[in-house]
């Protein structure tokens, strides 16, 4: 099938090059015309496992091109998603639709026979019926329906989870639709996955209701990690005895300091927004997004704590700015709030992660950015992991603690073992565990 893809950021361009791969011809757009540019040199925007080596497979075989004129491959298109940002709307955490009814507008005038118009941003309750009211004024003649279908893609593993779905859901009454949007899914009926076809209203909440619960698991399992630090026990076993329940699953009860990212932070204060606007409530999502801002403050007095209470003029070495491995993401990471509030006690901060530091220098200052975790840890009082990635799982603790000026490691993604590391001559501060015993936490479902 001919598709066009307007937004070439995460979604789009991951969704586009994943669509060429199964066969589709694709087009993506965008504004940004330094953005194209780049891609047509095959030049990455996003750090992603595996996509550079996708987009440039599909671009050799001429399935998947990149543009900032939407006029010839809208015209030419039999399904045209849009996959703009949403970014939360300042001042009321509302999702900000400006580019999506911009991109309708823009597709309105060059559709061309029968269309399928299908967001695929993350957009509130009601969106696609108005997206189908601006098309409908601007062409009354049109031949097109709107349908929503959004994705569930993880950073680091989005290239799976588009292959792999657990379920693709498609938000239309239209039967025209549900045909052509088998069709642009067909490849993956090899896998047997299921596609859940509802009504648009439901389709569009789905997304929101799914992210609040896996958001939940995350401050519920960091609430009980508080509680296992008080009574004695631990978090990890704690959190492997209720996962393997089925009713509740072993994925996002990995205890740390909060989540992160571009999905979950905004889509709860959207969904919060959409319940206060219809007059429900919503508890629980309120409750949640106040467990999670806490939770990293909190995680930040831990770090001082560890350090006997004052930490003015002692400098300690931060692991990770990203809010998770595997991205070079760090939209609301927790570093972005611990950073912070170690320097306002004073604290001298150096930090390093392996992708993040460029996204991360805008936004935090007076911060120097290393090159590897043992320039970091020079002269160190602390030595604190706030991403789990690869390469801080296997650190030389002997080199560490020659370089460092005192052998403390506060690791907040629990990814040591404390008796090892107590072995090695260091102080071992975990979350929700024993000091001196437990296992170390994976969880590469988390988002």
């Amino acid at each position: 099938m001919r598709i066009a893809m307007i937004g070439s950021g995460y979604v789009g361009l991951v969704s586009g090059a994943c669509f060429a791969d199964f066969g589709h011809q694709v087009t993506c757009v965008d504004k940004d015309a330094a953005l194209i540019a780049a891609l047509e040199r095959l030049e990455m925007p996003i750090f992603e496992p595996g996509l550079p080596e996708l987009v440039a497979t599909n671009v050799r075989s001429g399935r998947l091109s990149f543009t900032t004129d939407l006029s010839r491959p809208v015209a030419d298109a039999d399904v045209v998603f849009i996959a703009v940002g949403t970014p939360s709307r300042r001042g009321d955490g509302y999702a900000d639709l400006t580019h999506v009814y911009a991109a309708a507008r823009e597709i309105a005038r060059e559709l061309v026979g029968f269309t399928a118009i299908v967001v695929k941003s993350t957009v509130p309750v009601g969106t696609c019926d108005e997206v189908e009211r601006i098309v409908r004024e601007a062409r009354p003649d049109v031949d097109a329906v709107v349908v929503s279908n959004p994705e569930f893609l993880r950073e680091g593993a989005a290239i799976a989870d588009f292959k792999q779905p657990d379920r693709v859901v498609v938000g239309t009454a239209d039967d025209r639709a549900v045909e052509t949007m088998t069709e642009v899914y067909r490849p993956l009926q090899i896998n047997r996955t299921t596609l859940l076809v509802t009504g648009r209203r439901t389709s569009e909440l789905i997304k929101y209701a799914a992210n609040a619960f896996l958001a939940m698991k995350v401050s519920f399992v960091n609430e009980m990690a508080d509680i296992c630090e008080l009574v004695g026990a631990d978090v990890h076993d704690l959190a492997n005895g209720i996962g393997l329940d089925r009713r509740i699953g072993p994925d996002f009860l990995q205890a740390g300091p909060g989540y992160g990212g571009s999905c979950f932070p905004k889509d709860m204060r959207a969904l919060l927004k959409i319940a206060q606007d219809a007059g429900a409530h919503a508890r629980l999502v309120e409750a949640t997004i106040s467990v999670n801002e806490s939770r990293k403050r909190s995680q930040a007095r831990k770090i001082i704590n560890a350090l006997g209470g004052k930490v003015h003029n002692r400098r300690i070495a931060i692991l990770g700015l990203t809010f998770k491995p595997d991205t070079d993401d760090v939209r609301e990471s927790p570093a972005l709030t611990i950073i912070p509030a170690l320097q306002d006690a004073g604290a001298v901060v150096v930090a390093h992660d392996p992708e993040g530091i460029e996204q991360a220098r805008p936004h935090l200052t007076d911060v120097d950015f290393l090159a590897d975790p043992y320039e970091c840890a020079a002269g160190a009082e602390a030595l604190v992991i706030l991403t789990e990635w690869d390469s801080f799982r296997a650190l030389d603790f002997r080199r560490l603690k020659s370089i460092m000026k005192s052998p403390l490691l506060v690791d907040l993604r629990n990814v040591y073992r404390g008796q090892e590391i107590a072995r090695q001559g260091f102080r071992y501060v975990c979350v929700g565990r024993p000091d001196k015993g437990g296992e170390p936490a994976f969880d590469a479902a988390a988002e």
